[in-house]
């Protein structure tokens, strides 16, 4: 049976023939802006609303690279600025391999040999480039991300490198099956502490399409 019989088009609240944004949170902390537009059997496709970040690329294996890239960022935002400002955690920690290796900290290993990572912090509604704290870290970059839609495959339990990557190609493959192309590597979206117990954890794959 061809999969794409499954789809879900969701026509709730349309603003301009698609899905209207809603504010999100996860476990009381502030997540991105999006409308889910399509539900298949392994994944969605939302549209994301634009989103100011924190980024900061490293070289190193995947789950290292995360690790240290959440601890540069984290600094950042408990106050490793200038004028030691705070900025409200949200979720999710992003993770995308780069195409070409960078010569500063912060990022993940890629499927296709790269070994830099960007990872990447959302700051919460209200702030904007101008206003963002100037960081005391020049590896750390303030980027205004444009709007953009994903496809998204959701699961539980621990998230290292391998299964990050059995997750990335089994979405990849569901996507082919519904006749959608990435349009890009994917990313790893992680909402939850490392204390949080595996089966309590929110991760997520993401191709952007």
């Amino acid at each position: 049976m061809d999969r794409r019989a499954f789809v879900l088009t969701l026509p709730a609240a349309l603003v301009g023939g698609t899905a209207a944004m809603a504010n999100q949170t996860y476990k009381s902390y502030q997540a991105p802006t999006h409308a889910v537009t399509q539900r298949f059997p392994d994944f969605e496709v939302r549209d994301y609303a634009p989103q100011l970040l924190a980024a900061v690329t490293v070289k190193g294996t995947r789950d290292k690279a995360l690790g240290q890239g959440f601890r540069i960022l984290a600094g950042y935002i408990f106050g490793a600025n200038q004028g030691s400002a705070k900025v409200a955690m949200t979720v999710p920690v992003a993770q995308t391999p780069e195409q070409v290796a960078m010569t500063v900290p912060v990022t993940q290993t890629a499927a296709d040999g790269s070994d830099a990572w960007t990872v990447t912090f959302m700051f919460p509604s209200g702030w904007t480039k101008e206003t963002a704290p100037v960081p005391n870290n020049a590896a750390i970059r303030i980027v205004e991300h444009p709007a953009e839609t994903l496809a998204v495959h959701q699961f539980s339990g621990w998230a290292g490198a391998g299964r990050i990557e059995e997750k990335a190609t089994k979405l990849r493959w569901a996507m082919n099956d519904a006749g959608i192309a990435p349009a890009g590597p994917f990313r790893s979206l992680f909402y939850d502490d490392p204390f949080t117990v595996p089966w309590n954890r929110r991760n997520e794959v993401a191709y952007p399409v």
